[in-house]
């Protein structure tokens, strides 16, 4: 890339102490743990709609989605496909799940089930959630210093952190959700400027389709069914138990402000990835070659357009990532205060103890995060994992209790337990290869297991009792 100047770097924090400024203002509001966790359940279905947008995008979508379409073309729809599918069934539980006035998925777990389904989705979202925080660090580090420089990776890494977990623990979701309406509306605007001047910059879509390499259109390219499962899957079963869209049901003004917000996040999400993988494919045709591939929208914002596009770019691109940040952090906090703090160790403790053990746990869980983005690659690449243990383990659950009457304590316990270990197993004893299905990831036998073990443990077991199964409708 060319010489970077500072105003790119000006630009982003300008904008970051933009969003401190308002996490400020609306931390007056804040007087307990509803508010901190839920935002009072206050959330109109245009904010809803900005940090549903903003949540779900992140460093996957700016630099590994990026990354593999610039490399391999539009195969990486794919994914896209399963986002737009998974978000689709949310719409459907939005209202249902809102009615039910909870703080967090953990809630619904043990309102249908028992304190250990509770327990065991805790430590599992706490583990996934805060590996994400420390994905966030790194890819805002490297944003940092593409910007400035003289900033190396590591030191913007530590100023991200310092500003993620200052954010996200002055007002909690208050300040999150209004902020990501700014940083939702920074990305779809911004990207709706700059697209169409790449497009012309790089002659036209005509131009563009003319002179990417072959294959790069085809979107099942080198794809076998396997690789396909793997792709898409881990994302679906992610975004349907993600405790970030369930707490902004719960923090919905109504049902009918929760199912909004999710209906128009289907066509927020189409229009943003569809706009990151459009600037990546013109991006290999400006910039073919490039050495670092993850790092193609900030190549183009210096490189390709003039100055004041290039700082908006820079500032999407910092939006997607704190917008994620701050809401990974958020939520394995709010976990561990209601769902171990609270129910297990100070069960009598008062609103201000309440909030103010949140604000503490923002800050532990977000150091937790930041030591762990320092860790080798190699302890890293197993933590990668977290997420797809969580989404194996955590969503058959969730969906049972929300449809399946017949569902009980004792096959939602085996059900998480069971993901979880074969997910670790599969990856730390490398069952793949060995047993010849190299292509296979991990989410396909922690899914097939969790779901078998909740069936048949269920069936095996008592059904539950009608005031079990009357808050979700199944009695």
């Amino acid at each position: 890339m060319n010489v970077v100047s500072p105003v790119y770097f000006s630009t982003i924090v300008i904008y970051l102490t933009g969003l401190v400024a308002v996490a400020i203002y609306l931390s007056r509001r804040v007087k307990s743990q509803e508010d901190f966790a839920v935002a009072g359940r206050s959330l109109p279905a245009f904010v809803l709609f900005g940090t549903l947008v903003a949540t779900w995008m992140g460093t996957g979508s700016l630099f590994g989605h990026s990354e593999k379409a610039y490399q391999s073309g539009i195969v990486i729809l794919l994914l896209l496909i399963a986002d737009v599918v998974g978000i689709s069934v949310l719409y459907t539980l939005a209202g249902r799940v809102r009615r039910m006035q909870e703080l967090t998925i953990q809630d619904l777990l043990e309102k249908r089930f028992n304190a250990y389904s509770r327990l065991f989705c805790s430590i599992a979202l706490i583990i996934a959630y805060v590996t994400i925080v420390s994905y966030q660090y790194r890819a805002a580090g490297t944003i940092l210093n593409l910007s400035f420089p003289s900033i190396t990776p590591e030191w913007g890494s530590a100023i991200a952190a310092i500003f993620i977990i200052g954010f996200t623990c002055t007002a909690g979701l208050l300040s999150v959700a209004y902020t990501d309406v700014v940083q939702g509306v920074t990305m779809i605007v911004g990207l709706a400027i700059c697209l169409p001047l790449l497009i012309g910059k790089a002659g036209g879509v005509t131009a563009v389709i003319t002179a990417l390499p072959v294959g790069h259109l085809d979107l099942f390219r080198d794809m076998s069914l396997l690789k396909l499962v793997g792709l898409t899957l881990p994302a679906f079963l992610l975004i349907l138990g993600d405790a970030n869209m369930y707490q902004r049901f719960f923090a919905a003004k109504s049902e009918g402000n929760a199912r909004k917000g999710v209906f128009f996040m289907i066509f927020g999400i189409l229009f943003i990835e569809l706009c990151i993988v459009g600037c990546a494919l013109i991006g290999k045709v400006l910039i073919p070659g490039l050495e670092n591939p993850g790092r193609i929208l900030a190549a183009l914002a210096i490189d390709q357009l003039p100055m004041v596009l290039g700082c908006i770019m820079m500032a999407v691109m910092t939006a997607i990532v704190v917008s994620t940040a701050d809401s990974y952090l958020l939520a394995p906090s709010t976990s561990f205060v209601r769902d171990i703090y609270q129910r297990f160790l100070r069960p009598a403790a008062n609103e201000k103890e309440i909030l103010r053990v949140s604000r503490l746990m923002v800050v532990v869980l977000g150091l937790v995060a930041f030591a762990l983005s320092k860790a080798s690659g190699g302890f890293l690449s197993v933590a990668l994992y977290a997420y797809t243990i969580y989404g194996a383990a955590i969503t058959p659950s969730l969906m049972a209790a929300l449809f399946w009457k017949r569902a009980t304590a004792a096959g939602s316990v085996a059900s998480i337990l069971g993901a979880t270990l074969t997910c670790l197993i599969w990856e730390l004893a490398g069952l793949g290869p060995k047993l010849g299905l190299a292509d296979m990831d991990a989410v396909v036998p922690a899914i097939t297991v969790s779901c078998l073990l909740l069936v048949f443990v269920s069936l095996g077991t008592a059904k539950q009792e009608a005031e079990k199964l009357k808050p979700f409708g199944l009695a």
